[in-house]
């Protein structure tokens, strides 16, 4: 990247999970960061308060809170900013709550999405990253999952919007040379974490002795990725810039448009590990056993995801490495320490 010139990067989602870890990775890095979040309330406001606190404090940091699909919002702040690099995280999230609020995910990901593809149109920045989501792979049986596979039969409505986001993706970069990435990402964990994620609400519960569920009676499989080693993925990301094959052929095992400056990565930990087994890494951080409720599948959910992540080690040299327990303690230890409940008391919801 060029020393003389400040980069700047506009980021979507600032003040969540993922955003507030990448946006704290750019700013180490150098780099001026412009946040945009609505503080949404689909879970706990002070939780994203707080980690926006925490960004606030540096002096490259500024956020706009405000939706995304705010007519003109995205517009303005690409016209006030001229971002280099756009990363899209903003969205909402969760295949659960889809099932009951699918219109909450036509705006954010779909109407939200075209806002920033027409900023982007209209002030083009050096490279736009946008998060789609495993679940994108839907039916897809084959494991691991690989880039280059068809992902026709999304089987959430969220799933739905994310490779809808990809399909809009790719007619933007295709009619206006917009270079971009999408990715993909596999089951992210750590501190600061969504309290709508497994390992949140497996915390939770196991620290105030209630039982926990449990679906597909623990037949589970994810491919756990811990968040420090995604963020640094994307920042690496920023610098593998997709270009239009000019004869439309393009190399075996990349994902890359024949007809576009696009392509889509797995960003994952390139192993699938069972339920049971990262519940065994929240008993062993927490010292204490959990009481499991077995419980059925639920809809919309696949049994197993399994990353393939070649693409990614080639475009970048990097692979993420984290293993459960080590990521899974740290996600305790960070808990403990910012609700640090007293024995036998309740944890802020």
């Amino acid at each position: 990247m060029n020393e003389a010139h400040q980069n700047t990067a506009l980021v979507t989602g600032s003040s969540g999970f993922i955003g507030f870890h990448l946006c704290q990775r750019l700013l180490e890095g150098g780099m001026r960061v412009i946040g945009i979040d609505n503080l949404s309330d689909y879970y706990d406001v002070a939780l994203k308060q707080a980690r926006q606190q925490i960004l606030l404090q540096h002096p490259g940091f500024s956020v706009v809170n405000d939706s995304i699909e705010s007519p003109g919002r995205l517009m303005q702040m690409f016209a006030d900013h001229r971002p280099d690099y756009v990363i899209h995280l903003a969205a909402q999230a969760g295949v659960r709550y889809s099932i009951d609020n699918p219109r909450s995910y036509l705006e954010s990901n779909l109407v939200g999405t075209f806002e920033l593809l027409e900023a982007a149109r209209a002030h083009p920045p050096r490279h736009m990253l946008l998060a789609s989501t495993s679940s994108a792979y839907g039916a897809n049986t084959e494991m691991p999952y690989q880039e280059t596979q068809k992902a026709d039969h999304q089987m959430s409505f969220y799933a739905a919007t994310k490779k809808a986001n990809e399909a809009m993706a790719h007619s933007y970069a295709h009619l206006y040379g917009l270079p971009t990435t999408m990715f993909r990402f596999f089951t992210v964990y750590g501190p600061w974490g969504r309290p709508d994620m497994a390992l949140f609400k497996f915390t939770k519960a196991i620290l105030e002795g209630k039982p926990i569920d449990v679906y597909n009676y623990g037949d589970m499989r994810r491919d756990f990725t811990y968040v420090t080693d995604l963020v640094e993925a994307i920042r690496l990301l920023l610098d593998a810039v997709p270009e239009r094959p000019e004869d439309g052929v393009v190399p075996e095992g990349d994902s890359l448009s024949p007809v576009a400056p696009w392509r889509v990565v797995n960003i994952g930990n390139s192993g699938s590990v069972r339920l049971t087994a990262f519940i065994e890494a929240i008993e062993a951080a927490t010292g204490l056993k959990a009481e499991q409720n077995l419980m059925p599948i639920q809809a919309g959910d696949v049994p197993a995801t399994w990353a393939d992540a070649a693409l990614l080690q080639r475009l970048t040299g990097y692979t993420p490495e984290t293993a459960v327990p080590e990521g899974v303690a740290r996600f305790v230890e960070w808990y403990r320490s910012y609700y640090d409940p007293a024995p036998g008391g309740d944890v802020p919801e």
